[in-house]
């Protein structure tokens, strides 16, 4: 499984990358503006910071809706770094600027995924990834895992090659469950990563050695 962190924050890409387990970066207008970056300009210069950090996929969302603007956002973004994912939303000309920038070689993450029936046309289109949102789906009462295990198993049945990118993942359990169920890759805060390390066990067993080893060596 492939760790994204999902942020637009530099040092925390910096800290995941030093912990030697980060695979990539997803990004989103929400994210970019918590952050303060305002201005195109801004925003581009800031995913050029993201890709001198991070060595894999960025994905760099369009904000156009229609096929024109997302083609001529799209391949902007694509010209600023070979590791830039064009995130695209899953609407009509969504799909069809999947269709476009698949054949043009490329790679996109198709966002704001809800549905299998969704998922099923960005792979058809010739998505890198889909990004199926688990915690937005946990909080209209519906259950994002069994989402992610309708795609896992479509794309298993007829072997597309478009990875499943578990978004909106909230927390530690979200991600094992994510990882059992055989997503390809799951974008999460910092946190979610790092409370991996966490288990009170280890804790107590470090706590434990280290007493002892005081001991032995006092």
């Amino acid at each position: 499984m492939k760790f994204f962190i999902d942020t637009a924050n530099l040092k925390d890409i910096q800290e995941a990358v030093e912990l030697g387990v980060l695979d990539g970066v997803t990004t989103n207008p929400s994210l970019m503006a918590k952050e303060g970056i305002r201005g195109t300009d801004a925003v581009m210069s800031h995913y050029k910071q993201i890709c001198e950090i991070v060595d894999g996929d960025v994905s760099a969302e369009v904000i156009a809706t229609d096929y024109d603007g997302i083609i001529r956002e799209g391949e902007a973004l694509a010209e600023l770094h070979p590791n830039i994912v064009v995130k695209v939303p899953m609407i009509r000309d969504g799909v069809k600027a999947i269709k476009y920038f698949s054949e043009k070689g490329i790679k996109t993450n198709c966002t704001l995924i809800f549905t299998a029936g969704q998922a099923l046309l960005a792979a058809k289109a010739g998505a890198t990834y889909v990004s199926p949102f688990v915690g937005r789906l946990d909080d209209i009462g519906a259950d994002g895992l069994q989402l992610i295990q309708q795609i896992v198993d479509i794309f298993s049945n007829y072997g597309y090659p478009t990875q499943v990118l578990a978004a909106s993942v909230r927390h530690v359990p979200h991600l094992i469950q994510c990882a059992e169920l055989g997503a390809d890759v799951v974008t999460c805060p910092l946190n979610v990563i790092t409370g991996l390390l966490n288990h009170p066990l280890t804790e107590k067993g470090l706590a434990t050695f280290l007493a002892d080893h005081a001991k032995v060596n006092a």
